[in-house]
């Protein structure tokens, strides 16, 4: 098991993750990124406009190891409806 930070980022403003998340699989981050952006937009619901807000997933040295857009997620979940 690793541990992870998820930063959120649309270029301009960041919601920084300092504590992050231990993940047991790699294969597991990207479906850790769309809880991390669920949270975030909850948290920022006044927003409208989530096209350029992704998550930056990063490892503990700083590496970064994913990149997923908000707009992915959203996608996905309309598809799935």
């Amino acid at each position: 098991m690793a541990r992870y930070r998820f930063h959120c980022t649309n270029g301009l403003e960041c919601v920084f993750d300092a504590r992050g998340a231990e993940v047991r699989a790699a294969g597991r981050l990207s479906a850790r990124a769309e809880r991390v952006a669920a949270d975030v937009r909850r948290t920022l619901a006044n927003r409208t406009d989530w096209a350029d807000w992704r998550v930056s997933v990063h490892d503990l040295t700083g590496r970064r190891v994913l990149v997923q857009p908000f707009e992915a997620v959203r996608e996905r979940v309309k598809a799935a409806a």
